[in-house]
């Protein structure tokens, strides 16, 4: 599972941060059903772009045209083959109309089981992203709903790019929606909004401000869900909505599960990746700032299932060690041993993986996980987060279907006084969802090690064994497919790699380099 070479895809699209019809809820008792959610103006498909002010960021130093970007396609973190070449097809939508921004009836307690009114409305006109099989048939009737992550200062979709081949593969629809300001208006580290980028697409599009961000949000799904007027989806009908958010935008999605979904009738489940130990604000200037406390967990209360995806990063990086909630039957809980919060795949490798490619399993070592933006002083994580972000949606689609709950998962390990995790000979991370990265390592993965940096230390690190290490621990290259093997179907059994992904890496490892040939 190692790389010798460089791996290098579009500049452009490695450049977004991360740090983003039926009942839901299972009832058939209409009177315990929730109020729909408003509809808002759905403009489109959009097909402007281009023009004298277009594509021009930092100032005007840099023109996405020349890293890759077409004007007339929607700018976020998308993928840089054309989704054609799997069977899908690209549309986006404005949406507009009156936003609500929420206040706490009671005090919000660490239990999240919140109670909200609502409070001021305000003006709003956002957009929302599809991606759809172009053949009606191939759809399985899931749509992934995410919420563009904005903390880089742009609209970052890094579930899409982490889960985008088994999406396509298994025929979800994906829905990417702008619920925030900064990736309308910019700001940010990169200041990278869509009117920045490209005035004469994105110039009408306004944003009251994030207090709005949780209804914009319902919104955008309820456009989808229950269309009126131009239909998101062309006719095909979303069986299952699936809320999903990583970082940033998954702070923002436990406090629209806790305070926000009980309240509206929409997601049949949610994937909150990588949220750390409180959540975002219920509101916040310039409306009454109501933030959360200072540890919030998941309301345990809800019928729609909830699994929380977690990396190493997350425990100590970003405190989610204190919401570490016990699973019930509609919460798991899985922490990846050998991930990181952002990593490899994520930025250099999703971009280009149509889902067929074997040497996507290879290890490589690239401290440049954001060319040109961003170098860290280590190469960064290359673990195994895509392949269960996968298996996590594959999970959760398949628990809201049928009520077979996703698998549950050991947590990692830690040392007794909770400050550091327990670790292997190599500096692996003990405990947790295993996969062959870990119990068939060619390198030491680790969610930390990038120093202080705010973009890198997200990042952990890759360090790959030396020759010596790897020929002691697979004398043959037959020994490490056959370890490959039994690790890869450990991980199938268990519920946290999918069979057709196992199958590209057991396809790669004879072809690793890794073991004297045979």
């Amino acid at each position: 599972m190692r790389y010798p070479g460089k791996m290098r895809g579009s500049a452009y699209w490695a450049i977004a941060l991360l740090v983003g019809a039926a009942a839901c809820g299972g009832s058939d008792n209409e009177s315990a059903r929730k109020p729909a959610a408003t509809n808002p103006v759905v403009e489109g498909p959009v097909t402007a772009g281009g023009g004298p002010e277009c594509c021009f960021i930092l100032g005007g130093g840099i023109d996405l045209r020349d890293l890759g970007y077409t004007p007339g396609r929607a700018f976020f973190s998308d993928v840089a083959f054309d989704i054609a070449e799997v069977g899908y097809q690209q549309r986006e939508y404005f949406i507009s109309g009156t936003a609500t921004s929420y206040r706490n009836t009671a005090e919000l307690e660490s239990d999240g089981r919140w109670e909200i009114a609502p409070a001021d409305t305000a003006p709003y006109k956002s957009r929302i992203v599809v991606h759809r099989p172009v053949d009606a048939a191939d759809f399985n009737g899931t749509v992934i709903v995410e919420w563009f992550n904005v903390s880089g200062g742009l609209d970052a979709a890094p579930d899409w790019l982490q889960t985008q081949t088994e999406l396509m593969r298994s025929g979800y629809i994906w829905v990417g929606i702008s619920a925030q300001k900064v990736g309308i208006d910019g700001g940010g580290a990169f200041d990278i909004g869509l009117k920045t980028v490209d005035p004469g697409r994105y110039g009408s599009l306004r944003h009251p401000g994030d207090s709005f961000s949780y209804d914009i949000f319902s919104q955008g799904a309820q456009a989808v869900r229950n269309p009126e007027g131009i239909d998101p989806l062309e006719g095909l009908v979303a069986k299952r909505l699936i809320a999903v958010g990583q970082s940033q935008s998954a702070f923002r999605l436990v406090t629209y599960a806790n305070a926000v979904h009980p309240t509206v009738e929409l997601f049949d489940g949610f994937l909150i990746h990588s949220r750390g130990g409180s959540s975002a604000g219920l509101s916040q200037a310039p409306q009454a700032n109501v933030p959360s406390p200072g540890v919030v967990w998941l309301r345990d209360d809800l019928p729609e299932p909830i699994i929380t995806l977690q990396t190493e990063t997350d425990i100590f990086g970003l405190g989610s060690l204190a919401i570490r909630q016990p699973d019930t039957d509609k919460l798991r809980l899985w922490e990846v041993a050998g991930s990181a919060h952002a990593d490899i795949y994520t930025t250099l490798k999703s971009p280009i993986d149509r889902g067929d490619d074997p040497s996507v399993a290879d290890v490589v070592a690239i401290a440049e996980v954001r060319p040109p933006f961003i170098t860290c002083a280590a190469p960064a994580n290359d673990g195994p987060g895509h392949w269960v972000a996968k298996a996590a949606i594959s999970a959760l689609d398949t628990w809201i279907r049928s009520g077979d709950p996703a698998a549950a998962a050991p947590l990692l390990a830690v040392n007794a006084s909770e400050t550091a995790f327990a670790v292997d000979e190599f500096g692996n991370t003990r405990g947790g969802i295993r996969t062959p990265y870990v119990d068939v390592p060619v390198a030491r993965f680790s969610g930390g090690g990038q120093g202080s940096d705010a973009f890198c230390g997200l990042f952990g690190t890759t360090t790959l064994f030396d020759q010596e290490t790897l020929d002691r621990l697979y004398p043959s290259n037959a020994a490490y497919v056959a370890a490959i093997h039994a690790a890869t179907d450990a991980a199938v059994a268990a519920g946290f790699l999918l069979e057709v992904d196992a199958a590209l890496i057991k396809t790669r490892a004879p072809d690793s380099g890794i073991g004297a040939p045979d």
